[in-house]
């Protein structure tokens, strides 16, 4: 399957350290020297808003599907290629399962997490057979990692899905 768009989720402050940003933006810029569209939750602020501006700046596609009452609240990202307005977080994430090939999570909060983990949770279910995955950045999700490992040994996860989650600590 040929990557044409890719989701990523991540926070909508820009955490502790620089690296988060830094990944944030790298992410963005080569994603858009590969042609590839970046699906997101249309932001201005924080890691959002670096990947969104990254990818902009260097010429590429950028989707923001937010829902409508955040819209109002002028969060929306003003330079966005396509902004889709929704009506609830649940659409939200339907409709950037619709427009993504796969999905990746950067540094965030529990908004983050949940989005990945329900993208993921749709694999184990054949709801869609795209790929999942953590950017390990600066060992952020490293104590997750060790939490889903411990999953599998008490046996409420399979060993397969958790081996089919992407885990890496640089985006290229």
């Amino acid at each position: 399957m040929k990557l044409t768009a890719l989701c990523i989720y991540c926070g909508a402050s820009p955490g502790l350290l620089p690296e988060y940003s830094r990944a944030a933006e790298a992410a963005g810029r080569i994603l858009a020297e590969r042609g590839i569209t970046l699906v997101y939750g249309g932001a201005s602020a924080g890691l959002m808003g670096t990947v969104a501006d990254a990818a902009l700046s260097a010429g590429g596609k950028v989707i923001g599907v937010m829902p409508g009452h955040l819209v109002e609240k002028e969060i929306a990202h003003p330079g966005l290629t396509e902004l889709h307005a929704v009506g609830s977080m649940h659409e939200r994430k339907m409709r950037m399962s619709e427009l993504a090939d796969g999905f990746v999570a950067l540094p965030g909060g529990i908004g983050t997490f949940e989005e990945i983990f329900e993208a993921f949770t749709w694999t184990q279910l054949g709801l869609h057979a795209k790929p999942c995955g953590l950017l390990n950045v600066a060992d952020f999700y490293t104590p997750l990692l060790a939490f889903l490992e411990h999953a599998v040994e008490q046996r409420f996860m399979r060993a397969e899905h958790y081996a089919s989650l992407k885990v890496d600590t640089d985006f290229s």
